[in-house]
């Protein structure tokens, strides 16, 4: 008898052993919990309350932005769940806004996600985490920049290296992480309720006092706060990878998000405990300035804390920011190598790769301050699209078959948050930074229309690739059903 394998040539083997390749679902309900959470809880908490507060002017308003902050988290993850179990791929807003809306605001998503949110976000996250680290071996003067962003770069290199090796290492690393940080906020929160219970209660004395209201200011501490609640959706871009996504989806954001929250405002209610309104505003270091007054000597468990939370965070970020530059990848509007996984280790190892090249790219020229608003005015512009999707099939398409729904009027109040945050920071505070951000968003189209839309592409292109492949020991994948 001929052996019919044997027959094959070797580009024929090749092609038959990975024609079947995919993404494992290997994200069980912990690691879904640890990836919301551990992504959310990152620098924001222990460098935004000054900012929120500087904003709306009191303690009050400004818990109530935290729990307006923590609620929208809420809301907007809810709907998301519902999109998750009905389009039941990985790839979140991007590939929510393909299957709803069309192919070119997809790609303008992807292109702005891959090449400015995404690696914002991580550059942003590591050069927090740079600052804690470095600044204990300058206590007594100024951290030299370059020393900061050299750190950061470390840092992203070690993510890169983490979330190339295994799935498991990396799910394993945001578990011990989160774990890790809520621990750190159990201290401060528990510190907090001591000296409340010994009478320092003076932020529940006239605690609206000075109150600033306006359409602006709010929008802009909204940002703030929301900076620190971003990763509510991160779950979304890794639904392939998650197991039982129709049941593990909705309940581990339910379990993530409303735990966030309230470690949040207790955060918060700790810090205004300890530290006066005055005093809070004059520090850019929140949670140190407050292991120092309640702490002492022990200030060193909250430095260490704040590095591995906004490590951790980084982690979040960089693991879910790949997998959407690689199911773009997959539905041809990025370069084909990037949709491609390692054969044995079964990571979406090139588009880890390019995610890390531009986000050290991202450190250069950024500080933390305008990372965060260039970050928050681009991503919920296309939440705000996402969600409008989502009211659009629940009008048009009630009939599709959903494990898990939201009432309308949720996606609703959402798509009217989104549109007030867009238009909050032009309005209030117009720059040319939104206009430069607009006009890059639309630069998408001068790409889109030769590449995806007459799908145009160099023979040297695919001499690279085909070179690319063999070195990186990758190949082309299959959605995972």
């Amino acid at each position: 008898m001929i052996n019919k394998e044997n027959m094959l040539s070797d580009d024929e083997k090749v092609t038959q052993q990975t024609e079947n390749l995919h993404l494992r679902r290997e994200i069980g309900l912990v690691s879904a919990v640890s990836l919301i959470a551990g992504t959310m809880i990152g620098s924001g908490i222990f460098m935004s309350p000054q900012w929120v507060l500087y904003y709306v002017g009191s303690p009050g308003a400004s818990l109530l932005i935290w729990a307006a902050c923590g609620l929208l988290a809420i809301l907007g993850a809810l709907s998301y769940a519902e999109l998750g179990t009905v389009i039941k791929e990985s790839g979140g807003e991007y590939i929510y806004i393909l299957r709803n809306i069309g192919s070119l605001p997809a790609f303008l998503l992807a292109f702005t996600s891959v090449m400015v949110v995404r690696p914002a976000s991580i550059a942003g996250i590591s050069l927090s985490f740079a600052e804690y680290v470095v600044a204990s071996f300058y206590q007594d003067c100024p951290m030299p920049q370059v020393v900061v962003k050299c750190t950061a770069a470390a840092c992203i290199l070690v993510l890169a290296i983490i979330n190339c090796l295994n799935v498991r290492l990396a799910t394993s690393i945001m578990n011990i992480f989160t774990t890790a940080k809520i621990l750190v906020l159990l201290v401060i929160i528990a510190g907090g309720m001591v000296l409340l219970a010994k009478g320092n209660t003076q932020v529940l004395q006239n605690s609206f006092e000075n109150t600033v209201t306006g359409f602006g200011p709010i929008g802009v501490a909204f940002y703030q706060g929301l900076w620190s609640y971003d990763g509510w959706n991160n779950l979304n871009s890794v639904t392939e990878e998650l197991k039982n996504p129709e049941v593990n989806l909705p309940r581990a954001v339910m379990i993530a998000i409303p735990l966030v929250t309230c470690i949040y405002l207790l955060a918060n209610i700790s810090y205004f405990a300890a530290m006066t309104p005055r005093e809070l505003l004059s520090t850019d270091a929140v949670a140190i300035s407050w292991g120092i007054k309640v702490l002492g000597t022990w200030t060193w468990i909250i430095t260490l804390g704040v590095a591995l939370s906004t490590f951790g965070s980084a982690n979040g970020t960089f693991f879910s920011g790949g997998r959407v530059c690689y199911v773009a990848a997959r539905e041809g509007h990025l370069p084909d190598i990037l949709s491609m996984a390692h054969v044995n280790r079964l990571t979406p190892s090139p588009a880890l790769i390019f995610t890390t090249f531009i986000s050290l790219i991202m450190i250069i020229p950024s500080d933390f301050s305008s990372i965060v608003n260039l970050f928050s005015f681009t991503a919920w512009l296309f939440y705000g699209i996402t969600i409008s999707g989502l009211v659009y099939i629940k009008i048009k398409k009630p009939d599709i078959p959903r494990p898990y729904k939201v009432p309308i009027i949720i996606p609703i109040i959402v798509l009217i948050a989104s549109v007030y945050l867009v238009l909050a920071p032009i309005i209030f505070s117009p720059q040319l930074e939104y206009l430069y951000v607009a006009i890059f968003i639309l630069s998408g189209t001068i790409l889109y229309i030769p590449v995806v839309r007459y799908k145009w592409s160099p023979k040297a292109f695919r001499s690279i690739t085909l070179h690319l492949q063999l070195l990186l020991e990758v190949a082309p994948t299959d959605k995972n059903q």
